[in-house]
């Protein structure tokens, strides 16, 4: 949030006196003092047994015994960063198991994003089934794959299919709540009738468990050679890319996941990770969530979305140490590409959608066409669209008599839901409650908009319409001490159901004028003290600088001596080689 918009609601009601800071913080997120040491202190022994998800034994089974009978087995990934980590798990640990057979009997295959689409498709079936393929073994994709699945049987192919994805629901006379593809096997956490206790793993994770359980099913022991033991724990890297890139729940497995996995990228034996953490400009000591959504994730999509991810593909799995590095720079390339054509996209679809009325708030939903937008982009504009209006985005390519795109959703709106419910008009969907990818005939699309809007009409509240900043609690500033802080800090990483920290404190008093620094003056920089002179002391009090990034055009409103409340992200400086707090504005409210 970037303005003074007082509309924040509470995750814990309690009073600042209630408890440590740490505590009213995990309490606020429903964290009891039960649950408090796992999520503080997550453990790989944390993650669940592979062999509990639906079908997961009976691939890990085929899969050896393709390997031991010399058959091809094809790896079909998705374009985006979950499907290419996915690939890359499947493709080491095959190799680790079968180095002889690696270069000649297993393969990766990843559609393109224009031209095939998203998920996989009957014509790719086939052609991986000329190539010698006895089996494919989908990663992020195929759990809506009908059609496909009917061509894998046709081509004498066992189809794996591996996904976290949302199934298509029954069809009339099932109770089994989903129809699921006709596939050897279905290895997917939220299976109707699944045992498996976590359901929200991204691609890559569901793969990391399929590899997990190749490994002890390969060796007939859970305890591991220290070769395939190492090899698990590095290829967290690549799972903990997939799990933060798809804006799955970072909590549960999840959580373990990231946690573990970031800090095995640094250190990775993947010379293709290697060279994209370089490339990227992470030359510090670790790489935290933050760096994997800004600036390892975007070039890993950006193969997708301005090319082909094969060459994403290749960084991950083949390529050596110097084609890495050209892999590399390439992607750092077309992601600044990528980011002029989303910059032009983003200004047209904003200008389109206030003038149709759909900024409105008796338009709950935002659907754009257009033929000269870029379809391998316009979901992040959906993403950003979102954001400023606040309100389900979907936009979309037209070429060709067809329309190809994404949409994304904002919470409370199930986007998977709502294509189901058009589905008569649309030739192909897929994905889940808060990102999906659509193709529909050019004829439909204005029926499919109207039937899209007046869906999220009857669904959307008024409220879910008007940002608010969610802050966990209140405190005073005298409790944002650097212990509080690195306190804090052990709720990372954080993303989707585990936001960053964001606390309020009240009654604070600017001590002088506020001042502005950086690129163009564009930051903000206010000094704050408590109003009452602290808890126990008189004078002064506690004083602590704040920092407000693109936050200089609040100046004028925030002159010395005013007294606000303000909603903050703890955050600990070693600016200068000195440690201090130094929290992040996220709100202010003048008193």
């Amino acid at each position: 949030m970037n303005g003074l918009t007082c509309r924040w609601a509470f995750r814990d009601p309690s009073p600042p006196s209630s408890g440590g800071l740490v505590d009213r913080v995990l309490r606020a997120r429903g964290i009891d003092a039960t649950g408090a040491g796992e999520f503080l202190d997550p453990r790989l022994v944390h993650l669940h047994d592979p062999s509990l998800m639906p079908d997961m034994d009976r691939a890990a089974e085929r899969l050896l015994a393709a390997i031991a009978g010399g058959e091809t087995i094809a790896i079909y990934g998705d374009y985006d960063v979950d499907g290419i980590t996915a690939t890359a798990i499947l493709y080491h640990m095959l190799g680790a198991i079968a180095p002889d057979a690696l270069r000649e009997r297993v393969i990766t295959y990843v559609p393109h994003r224009i031209d095939e689409g998203y998920g996989l498709n009957a014509e790719a079936i086939t052609e991986l089934a000329r190539c010698g393929a006895k089996v494919i073994v989908s990663v992020d994709c195929g759990v809506t794959a009908i059609e496909p699945a009917r061509r894998a049987r046709e081509e004498g192919v066992d189809l794996i299919i591996t996904d976290h994805h949302n199934a298509l629901p029954a069809t009339p006379g099932r109770g089994d709540g989903e129809s699921l593809p006709d596939a050897f096997a279905v290895v997917h956490p939220r299976r109707a009738g699944s045992r498996y206790p976590f359901g929200d793993l991204s691609g890559a994770g569901v793969a990391y468990k399929l590899a997990w359980r190749l490994a002890t099913m390969h060796e007939r022991s859970a305890r591991l050679s220290p070769a395939l033991r190492s090899l698990l724990i590095d290829l967290l890297a690549f799972a903990a890319l997939g799990t933060i890139a798809d804006v799955v729940p970072l909590v549960g497995e999840n959580r373990v996941i990231a946690r573990f996995g970031l800090g095995r990228i640094k250190q990775s034996p993947f010379v293709g990770l290697r060279a994209l953490v370089e490339a990227s400009g992470l030359g510090g000591e670790s790489v935290d969530a933050m760096d994997v959504g800004f600036k390892l994730a975007p070039r890993l999509n950006a193969a997708g979305r301005m090319g082909h991810a094969r060459d994403a593909m290749e960084l991950f799995t083949t390529a050596s140490p110097e084609r890495a590095k050209v892999i590399a720079r390439e992607l750092t390339s077309k992601n600044n590409e990528r980011r002029q054509v989303e910059k032009a996209i983003f200004a047209q679809a904003c200008a389109m959608a206030e003038a149709a009325g759909m900024t409105l708030p008796d338009r709950r939903a935002i659907v754009l066409s257009h033929e000269d937008w870029h379809a391998g982009v316009v979901g992040i504009v959906c993403s950003r669209m979102v954001e400023r209006y606040a309100r389900p985005t979907i936009l979309l390519q037209r070429r060709d008599g067809v329309c190809h795109g994404s949409g994304r959703s904002i919470d409370g709106f199930n986007l998977h839901g709502a294509l189901t419910a058009c589905a008569e008009l649309l030739d192909k969907h897929g994905g889940h409650d808060m990102a999906v990818g659509l193709h529909l005939a050019d004829g439909n699309f204005n029926a499919f908009a109207e039937a899209f809007i007046a869906h999220a009409n009857r669904l959307v509240s008024e409220s879910m319409l008007r940002p608010l900043l969610r802050a966990d609690c209140e405190a005073r500033l005298d409790e944002l001490t650097t212990d509080a802080v690195l306190g804090l800090n052990r709720l990372e990483p954080f993303g989707r159901d585990n936001p960053a920290v964001a606390i309020v404190i009240r009654g604070v008093r600017l001590l002088g004028p506020p001042k502005t620094f950086g690129s163009n003056a564009k930051h903000l920089s206010l000094t704050l003290t408590m109003q009452d002179g602290g808890s126990a002391g008189g004078g002064e009090g506690r004083v602590i600088r704040v920092i407000g990034w693109d936050w200089a055009a609040h100046a004028p409103r925030l002159g010395a001596g005013a007294m606000v409340d303000i909603v903050v992200r703890p955050k600990i400086s070693t600016y200068g080689g000195r440690t201090t707090v130094e929290p992040l504005i996220e709100d202010v409210c003048i008193v």
